[in-house]
C-alpha cells in the first residue's frame, strides 16, 4: 500500500516537474532508458491540390492500414488543427519510424513531414527502487 502511494507521488512530481526541480542531480545521474515508442507529429507542407488528394490519399490510407497491422503504428489521431496526423509508433528508433513514414505517399510526395520525440519509461520512477535490485 505504502509502495503504491509512493509510486503515485512520484509519477504526480514527475509529471509536473517537481521531482526534477527538487532532485535534478539525481535524475541527471539516473540511467537512460530503452527508447520503446516514438511520437511522430506530422504536418502538412501545405494544401493539397484536389488532383493530389484524388491521386495520393486512395494510396495513403491503405498504406498506412498496412503499418497499422504490421504493429508498426500502435495508435493514430487526426490533429483537430486540420494540419496532419499524429502516431504512436512501436519502433525504438528516430530513423526507422522516419524510414517507414517516408515512404508513404504523402512522404514521397514531400506533402507531409515529422517531428519525431522518443519516448521510454518514466526514468525518475528509479527514485522509488533505491537499494532494490533493478
Amino acid at each position: 500500500m505504502i509502495r503504491a502511494r509512493l509510486l503515485l507521488i512520484a509519477t504526480s512530481l514527475c509529471i509536473s516537474g517537481t521531482l526534477h526541480a527538487q532532485v535534478p542531480q539525481a535524475v541527471a545521474a539516473m540511467p537512460s532508458v530503452p527508447t520503446t515508442k516514438i511520437l511522430a507529429i506530422g504536418s502538412l507542407t501545405g494544401p493539397m491540390t484536389a488532383e493530389q488528394r484524388a491521386t495520393i490519399m486512395p494510396h495513403e490510407v491503405p498504406q498506412t492500414v498496412q503499418l497499422y497491422l504490421n504493429g508498426k503504428i500502435d495508435q493514430w489521431w487526426f490533429r483537430e488543427d486540420g494540419k496532419g496526423v499524429v502516431f504512436l509508433m512501436n519502433v525504438t528508433s528516430v530513423d526507422e519510424a522516419r524510414a517507414l513514414l517516408e515512404q508513404l505517399p504523402l512522404g514521397k510526395a514531400k506533402l507531409m513531414e515529422f517531428e519525431y520525440m522518443p519516448l521510454g519509461p518514466l526514468a525518475p520512477l528509479r527514485v522509488l527502487l533505491k537499494g532494490e535490485a533493478k
